[in-house]
């Protein structure tokens, strides 16, 4: 089915609940501690390794790392040191993230930032800020086009890699009408995201639905979903961890690196 189609059904009940989702989302703000970004934003994965890849970490508050103490814990330290360990190369990488930011806003004033001049990989994290402000396709679609030509303007044929998009069906924090409208608004975004990268060359995106589920069968201690939130939204240590090991095999998988 059409995205927009999707989302102006999913429009159609947004409308009449909207003063209930939106007093909804006062009432977690309110309970929830806006938790700080993680320090540490760049750092050099096996130094001596004679092959250097430069990556950068690009996104929203789970990659700026709310919810852990530093970035060497977190989902930019743990996937450097997994892609340099299974390839034998160096990986200097730094993190470019701006929590409760949307695609737009990353655009805009994050992309000014990025000071490198040369770049192996742009790993990019985004999906939920702006699931979160009910986003709808078309407007997700310009904003997204538009980040990925101002990076290429500067970084050419670099691959561009997208994350897996935040599973906000699962998140303990949410009331079962924000999970129910808030979670299919964001795999109608995935999918958009979808349909606009697969026509573009050195772009991809791990379109994978993360499962807790998997997660939880492949690590047995873990006995309780909310253990892989910190607060209820945003990622645990354990979570960062999975997640990126995740992506670190996909981005094997398809050669990226090693093609740079």
């Amino acid at each position: 089915m059409n995205t927009w189609f999707r989302y102006i059904l999913l429009l159609v009940l947004i409308i009449p609940l909207s003063p209930i989702l939106f007093v909804q989302g006062l009432i977690i703000k309110k309970r929830i501690a806006e938790l700080p970004e993680a320090e540490g934003l760049s750092g050099i994965c096996n130094q001596q390794l004679a092959i250097e890849k430069q990556m950068i970490i690009f996104g929203e508050s789970t990659m700026s790392g709310v919810g852990i103490l530093e970035h060497k814990n977190g989902f930019a330290g743990i996937l450097a040191e997994e892609l340099s360990q299974k390839l034998n190369i160096n990986i200097n990488w730094k993190v470019y993230a701006q929590r409760g930011y949307t695609v737009h806003q990353l655009s805009q004033e994050i992309v000014p930032q990025i000071k490198e001049k040369h770049l192996d990989a742009i790993i990019i994290g985004v999906g939920g800020n702006d699931t979160f402000t009910l986003r709808n396709t078309i407007k997700w679609r310009k904003h997204v086009k538009k980040l990925i030509t101002r990076l290429r303007l500067r970084y050419d044929n670099v691959p561009i890699i997208f994350l897996n998009i935040p599973p906000i069906k699962e998140f303990p924090a949410f009331s079962s009408l924000m999970k129910l409208i808030l979670g299919n608004l964001s795999e109608i975004l995935g999918q958009e995201l979808k349909n606009l990268v697969s026509n573009m060359p050195n772009t991809w995106l791990n379109d994978s639905k993360i499962q807790l589920k998997n997660w939880m069968n492949k690590h047995h201690q873990i006995k309780n979903k909310n253990d892989f939130f910190c607060d209820g939204i945003h990622p645990s240590e354990i979570t960062y961890d999975l997640w990126a090991k995740d992506m670190s095999e996909f981005i094997i998988s398809k050669k990226i690196l090693q093609n740079t």
